[in-house]
């Protein structure tokens, strides 16, 4: 039997660059990690061989076209809504997109997969702290107050939105026997929604005070 080093090679490659996304994901405790990218990048690039291995001649991509199909089914997977917001898009953008290194591997693509993969690693490792500063530059938050009715009392802590720089828009306004219930739809500096927070928490007359 003879041993096809090439093969060999691109599926060790594969499996390294993935690993390599992989430990990254791993590090943040993301649901697909190091094993799990090892493997999608090894076996998009054993089907994209297969592909043009044992297909017919005339159709040489047919078994590598599913596998976007079939890497999809897999990345909506790891997307789950939380409790105030969608979970798992980046990690299963990066499950396609690792997918995509493992067939350009499986192609003989070398230079393009490894450009691509060193991108995909910037992205996740470097590009969170530039997202944090520019949440933190304009952050949208809900918040959620119960207290004692008071006639205009919605007033007064619109006016403490305004006070503190933040923009609001009210989205629920409740009067339930005694108790008055409201939330507001906010944008602000981080900072200016620290303000606001340290000034209801410091406000006796709630009785709940909630914000995401």
């Amino acid at each position: 039997m003879t041993i096809d080093y090439e093969i060999l090679f691109r599926l060790l490659f594969a499996a390294m660059w993935g690993g390599i996304v992989g430990a990254e994901r791993q590090y943040r405790s993301k649901s697909a990690g190091f094993r799990t990218m090892i493997m999608i990048s090894m076996g998009a690039c054993f089907f994209t061989m297969m592909s043009a291995l044992i297909a017919d001649p005339v159709n040489r991509d047919r078994i590598a076209s599913n596998i976007v199909t079939g890497i999809g089914f897999l990345g909506a997977g790891v997307i789950f809504r939380g409790e105030n917001r969608i979970n798992g898009i980046t990690t299963a953008a990066t499950i396609w997109a690792v997918a995509a290194v493992g067939m350009g591997i499986g192609s003989g693509y070398y230079f393009a997969s490894v450009c691509a993969s060193i991108l995909i690693f910037f992205i996740l490792a470097v590009l969170p702290f530039l997202e944090n500063y520019i949440e933190r530059l304009n952050q949208s938050r809900t918040y959620f107050i119960t207290c004692p009715f008071e006639h205009d009392l919605s007033l007064k802590y619109e006016e403490e939105f305004r006070s503190c720089g933040l923009k609001y828009r009210l989205v629920k306004h409740v009067k339930e026997d005694a108790t008055l219930m409201l939330s507001w739809e906010t944008e602000g500096h981080a900072k200016n929604h620290d303000t606001y927070i340290a000034k209801m928490l410091k406000d006796n007359k709630l009785k709940k005070f909630e914000y995401y």
